[in-house]
């Protein structure tokens, strides 16, 4: 801080936290030698999740003030932070909204009296005295600090709880904190544990952004999935099968759109649609290793006295396609697709519509290549991302993430592979950031966020790199004679565009707010006839356009004119084709779009063929309006 404080003042203010040869270091504590440094204000990534930690200290003793009950785990987001708690017994209700003001009152009370948060260093021993009061303290320190070994604690007010820091030098330095929503958790995330509290909270350095992030939010509820997904009859969810989601015909109309648009894909990039089981006996999962890390999330089942699961990802089945005959390099790249429905059995307290689901089907799949092929696979995979990603009008960033400190493998395999990936992202042509050690033990990886109507990033696609299956299950091919050895081992390309369709859908309804465009629409054209004497007519006009191919209704109730095309408008249709005397003698439509408001007070007439042949050019080329 001294440091921030002889270059300027201002910078002394904004300062959240320092860098100190590349790791993340309080500003008030010393530096212990001499070396590189950086000092990091709101604006970056990593000081927001440092001030926000900060604030989440706050709200836990804002928390513990109002309900009393024990404090448990508490963490950070994207946009802002929760704590978790557990409420006491003699409370009998849950947290509300009527709580919010008053945590929000205790949280600046802790503001203006600017409380040091102190770094501490304590031993197991130490620390299990400290929080014997709480025994979901204890139970996490038993799990995450070894016997004879220390943690870094910090005390703020009344607020001591294990955190490896930093945080910003006092409370003080939070200028701008609101109390956003709540919702029930369970401990660790398990059903089986205790059922928490979960409040959660957002904080910044000044109140103009608090008030800019408050109406963001406010748009987001308006465009929230589940709203309109509601609104709309897209989907609905039921206790009786939960965190699965239910598509109606008019959401389903979607999901089947998305995957025809991406199997379209496929047979211009030449992937191979495969069709795999759905129930596997768990020791392919122990082969391919994604039982020691994800069977706490998969769906077990005892069949003929041998343990089975439910799939949670494809790329073990197709290892065992790959593997079925002897494979030569002249087939390479062999890439193999998969819509197969998976299921993970996500905590229920994570569930959210549709971005926090237990079943759901990906645009997924795998490359099997030559380290040679890497490069221009890669380059092949992010074409046919740009390509999606340009339908649905999103921008992306992408991030190269290298080689962890737990990597499998040998090391010049990975340069080879990290040096295609460079190479390939650089002849892509689009900005990327190098995210150093952050790739998966068994690959390099591209991540990619796109970029919403809202601005918010969502992360959908994934590209990576995998050394690790094809050893697992011994996969090799028939090099060319030129090559060393009679076999070698082929790289396996993870990839999906989409991610999930069900997380897709529910960005795709925020980003268009409900207004679908044509190709994607579930409701492109609505008829209405002026007087009952055109009834007739109407349906005619509903079934040449449905023969045609459009999703077509015609509203022959009671309403008045107005009233129709008023509904039809608030239902999102694309186009409404008013039908009267004289289009029925003319054979004709007068058609009026959602997306051109001068044909709104008064529609544009023109035969039902040449109709016809303007909603089949416009949903060919996938325009958006």
């Amino acid at each position: 801080m001294d440091i921030a404080c002889s270059i300027s003042k201002s910078l002394a203010k904004r300062v959240v936290v320092a860098k100190v040869d590349g790791q993340l270091w309080d500003v008030q504590r010393p530096l212990e030698s001499s070396g590189s440094l950086e000092l990091l204000d709101f604006e970056s990534d990593e000081a927001k999740q440092v001030y926000w930690r900060s604030s989440a200290f706050i709200l836990g003793e804002a928390c513990e003030q109002h309900f009393g009950g024990y404090l448990c785990e508490t963490g950070t987001q994207q946009d802002g932070f929760f704590y978790d708690i557990a409420m006491p017994e003699t409370r009998t209700s849950g947290v509300s909204q009527t709580d919010f003001a008053p945590l929000e009152a205790l949280a600046n009370r802790a503001i203006q009296a600017k409380q040091p948060f102190e770094r501490l260093v304590a031993t197991k021993e130490d620390l299990l005295r400290m929080f014997a009061h709480n025994k979901y303290k204890t139970r996490l320190i038993d799990e995450q600090v070894s016997e004879g070994d220390s943690a870094v604690v910090y005390r703020c007010g009344s607020v001591i709880d294990i955190s490896s820091g930093p945080n910003v030098p006092h409370t003080g330095s939070i200028t701008a904190f609101a109390v956003l929503k709540n919702s029930a958790s369970y401990f660790l995330g398990n059903s089986s544990n205790d059922s928490l509290q979960r409040v959660y909270g957002i904080s910044f350095p000044d109140k103009k952004k608090l008030a800019e992030h408050q109406e963001l939010l406010e748009a987001a509820a308006r465009r929230d999935h589940r709203r309109i997904g509601r609104e709309q009859e897209l989907f609905f969810f039921n206790q009786l099968s939960p965190g699965s989601a239910f598509f109606l015909p008019h959401g389903a109309r979607i999901y089947n759109t998305l995957i025809s648009f991406i199997r379209g894909k496929y047979w211009e990039h030449g992937f191979e649609e495969v069709v795999t089981p759905n129930m596997f006996n768990t020791e392919l999962w122990k082969q391919s290793g994604h039982w020691q890390k994800y069977q706490d999330v998969m769906f077990k089942l005892d069949v003929d006295k041998e343990q089975f699961a439910l799939k949670p990802m494809n790329c073990p089945g197709h290892c065992l396609m790959f593997g079925l005959r002897d494979r030569s390099y002249r087939e390479l790249p062999l890439r193999f697709a998969d819509f197969g429905v998976l299921h993970r059995n996500e905590a229920s307290g994570a569930l959210s519509g549709l971005t926090r689901v237990r079943r759901f089907q990906q645009d997924d799949a795998h490359i099997f290549c030559m380290q040679s092929q890497v490069k221009s696979e890669i380059m092949g995979a992010l074409n046919l991302l740009k390509e999606v990603y340009g339908v649905f009008g999103f921008t992306f960033k992408l991030k190269l993430s290298t080689r962890p400190e737990n990597y499998i493998g040998e090391i010049g395999v990975w340069d080879r592979a990290e040096q295609q990936l460079q190479e390939a992202l650089n002849e892509f042509g689009a900005a990327w950031e190098l995210n150093p050690g952050d790739g998966a033990f068994y690959g390099p990886k591209i991540d990619i966020t796109i970029c919403d109507a809202l601005g918010r990033d969502q992360q959908c696609a994934t590209i990576q790199l995998d050394f690790q299956l094809p050893e697992r299950f011994q996969l090799q091919f028939r090099a060319p004679r030129a090559d060393d050895g009679e076999f070698q081992r082929p790289v396996i390309i993870h990839r999906a565009i989409l991610g999930s369709v069900e997380r897709m859908i529910a960005i795709l309804t925020e980003h268009f707010a409900g207004k679908w465009p044509l190709w994607l629409s579930p409701r492109q054209v609505m008829v209405v006839p002026v007087t009952g004497a055109v009834c007739e007519y109407a349906e005619r006009v509903r079934q040449q356009l449905h023969t045609a191919g459009f999703y077509v209704d015609v509203d022959v109730g009671a309403d008045t004119l107005n009233k129709k095309i008023r509904n039809a408008e608030l239902a999102q249709y694309n186009f409404i084709c008013v039908v009267g005397a004289r289009e029925k003698d003319e054979g004709s439509v007068n058609v009026r779009s959602r997306d051109d408001a001068d044909t709104k007070a008064k529609g544009q007439t023109v035969s039902i063929d040449a109709f016809i042949g303007k909603l089949g050019a416009l949903k060919n080329k996938q325009m958006l309006a």
